[in-house]
């Protein structure tokens, strides 16, 4: 159970990084500069914890998906960007990837 806790920390600390890189315009901004390097620093830590008993690609394959699906959401919700059809399309395929890892896996050790 602590691995998920590990891993959910990973994928929330890289969402608020990525999403203060957008606001760092291109690291001109301080206080969201440090967000991004810090956010990073956490995500990769606990990622690394995660790694201790989840497979790498496993443990990448959820970090990635969980965080495109998230800053997507993030993207349209504050940043005001739009999605096609074929952008949501394929934001539902990585989120399906995901879940169909999670639900029917042996790979990854409920």
């Amino acid at each position: 159970m602590k691995n998920w806790i590990f891993l959910s920390i990973a994928i929330f600390s890289e969402v608020i990084a990525t999403s203060a890189l957008k606001e760092s315009e291109n690291f001109s901004r301080l206080g969201p500069s440090l967000l991004v390097v810090i956010g990073y620093a956490v995500s990769f830590y606990f990622l690394a914890l995660t790694l201790r008993t989840i497979p790498v690609g496993i443990a990448y394959a959820i970090w990635s998906g969980v965080g495109i699906v998230l800053i997507s959401a993030i993207g349209w919700a504050v940043f005001n960007q739009k999605l096609d059809t074929p952008a949501l399309l394929g934001i539902s395929l990585i989120l399906a990837g995901v879940l169909t890892i999670n639900l029917f896996s042996n790979s990854v050790g409920h």
